[in-house]
């Protein structure tokens, strides 16, 4: 089954607004474009990905993707998450995937070996969609759609039930799945304090982010000259 992951970047200077009483904006632009880089170089790693689609309008974010083999996908009217992912999914439906699975570009401790579960664990041969809620269990941090156009990407504040809802009036087989690595996602001072708990003395990736956030690398994770 071909597998194309899906990353909308919104443009690096508007993004995590709501960590500006958090962080200097200067550190924000760093650490926003760190969390993008460990997201996309996971994906890259994660072997039942074929391809990663990246949507974006942020030039260095483009270049990043280019050099790790992604394809780029211009996102000229910025209108959002979902709409971006739309785009993503219109690519891969270009290119002949059998599903996608779409991921925010702020959940810097993804694990490709916890993405092969999900995806080993997730290969129906009816249409279904998998969602994988944020830490809250309101949003949604990760939406696996096989086909790619089973239902319409929908994020946003309560997404993860109105994912479930699409997919009920789509006919469509729904479960919810909550690897570790992907339930963290960073907007708000919270989450950042939660994020630095989670790398902290951890055999977690993320060595981008941590670079940002002042903690040591783990050894056995290099970084990729060249990545955002």
């Amino acid at each position: 089954m071909r597998t194309a992951a899906i990353l909308p970047v919104k443009r690096l200077a508007r993004a995590k607004q709501r960590l500006g009483a958090s962080v200097s904006d200067p550190v924000r632009l760093e650490l926003a474009r760190a969390m993008a880089g460990d997201v996309l170089a996971a994906l890259t790693e994660t072997a039942a990905i074929e391809r990663t689609i990246v949507v974006t309008s942020d030039d260095s974010v483009a270049a990043a993707a280019l050099y790790l083999g992604a394809l780029v996908v211009p996102d000229a009217a910025e209108e959002g998450q979902s709409a971006a992912a739309a785009l993503g999914v219109e690519s891969a439906l270009a290119a002949g995937f059998d599903r996608v699975l779409c991921i925010p570009g702020d959940c810097p401790a993804l694990d490709p070996a916890e993405l092969d579960a999900l995806l080993d664990a997730n290969a129906p041969d009816v249409p279904s969609v998998t969602i994988v809620p944020d830490r809250h269990g309101t949003g949604t941090n990760g939406l696996l759609l096989s086909p790619p156009d089973t239902i319409a990407p929908s994020f946003g504040p309560g997404s993860c039930e109105r994912h479930r809802a699409l997919a009920r009036e789509a006919g469509a087989r729904c479960r919810i799945e909550c690897p570790a690595s992907l339930l963290l996602d960073i907007d708000t001072g919270d989450d950042l304090q939660a994020l630095r708990e989670r790398l902290d003395g951890k055999h977690v990736g993320a060595p981008r982010t941590r670079a940002v956030l002042g903690l040591p690398d783990r050894a056995h994770v290099l970084p990729i000259a060249g990545t955002c």
